[in-house]
């Protein structure tokens, strides 16, 4: 069945005063009065917008806007036609999205990966509230296991082999669950094994860029990140190589882009969330071959 998608452009006209040196800054725009207007305290302004509604995306749009000016008896001034992105209710957004998307999961559980410091555990704890699943820290699970003893302890007391064993363990038995969003340990990565038990789900790759994980983990110390002080950057880069492994891989720089951001420091977590299920739908698109699932 082919689905056709029209986009349908409303126009709004209003008139209304505004202050001269507020449209002459305006950085976001293109408008330009006249020199003479300029040097009034007000202006009147004859605003003239083109809203788009189109199902293309639900993130951002732009509106594009015909400005005329006038002061007194001075004859109006066009103003350039300028582009103004719109804000958008994320939770609206994250709602919206997560509904059409759930049912199609069919249980299955979905796990984070990513470098330390990428933002699966309140990625996730999001993510499982907006899909109605429960949300599972594999790290704290191989805690559970040691008796409560910490991850930097059990590097430090039993070596990283006895680490990966639990680790491998943990995963094994999640992936007999269903609706959970998992949140990896930074390393989950490195075995095949892990694979296996993660390709039972659906598995998302948060990519950060080196940049900004670092600022991150400077932020909150390296005491709870034991493989800063037992790894070399050759095991990050061939780990970064593993990420690339997942069902779905998300962008933050892509994010950013999208959003007109300059930093990806500037997302919020709701943002990235919301690319986390876009990405999913790809993958589940894919997977079924665009036969039968239409969001």
């Amino acid at each position: 069945m082919m689905v056709m998608e029209a986009t349908v452009a409303q126009r709004l006209q209003f008139s209304t005063w505004i202050d001269s040196e507020k449209v002459a800054r305006r950085p976001s725009s293109s408008a330009r009065c006249s020199q003479r207007l300029k040097v009034q305290n007000k202006l009147r302004v004859l605003v003239a917008a083109h809203l788009p509604t189109s199902r293309v995306s639900n993130r951002h749009r732009h509106v594009a806007l015909e400005v005329s000016c006038s002061y007194n008896k001075f004859p109006a001034s066009t103003v350039e036609s300028g582009n103004f992105q719109t804000p958008f209710d994320e939770s609206l957004v994250l709602k919206n999205k997560a509904q059409a998307i759930e049912p199609y999961l069919n249980g299955r559980c979905i796990y984070l990966v990513g470098m330390m410091g990428s933002g699966k555990t309140t990625v996730g704890k999001i993510l499982s509230q907006a899909i109605n699943y429960s949300f599972i820290d594999s790290d704290t699970l191989v805690e559970h296991e040691v008796g409560g003893t910490s991850v930097a302890e059990i590097f430090k007391l039993n070596g990283e082999g006895f680490f990966r064993d639990k680790e491998t363990d943990v995963l094994r038995k999640l992936s007999l669950m269903h609706r959970l969003v998992v949140s990896t340990g930074g390393g989950a990565v490195v075995r095949p094994i892990n694979w296996k038990c993660m390709n039972m789900g659906i598995s998302v790759w948060l990519d950060v860029p080196l940049e900004a994980l670092a600022q991150r983990i400077a932020a909150v110390g390296t005491g709870s990140r034991p493989l800063l002080h037992h790894e070399s950057g050759d095991a990050y880069r061939k780990r970064g190589d593993s990420y690339a492994n997942a069902s779905a891989r998300v962008s933050l720089e892509n994010i950013a882009a999208k959003l007109g951001y300059r930093d990806v420091s500037s997302l919020t977590p709701t943002a990235i969330v919301i690319e986390v299920l876009e990405q999913i739908e790809v993958f589940l698109k894919e997977e079924d071959g665009h036969a039968r699932i239409t969001f």
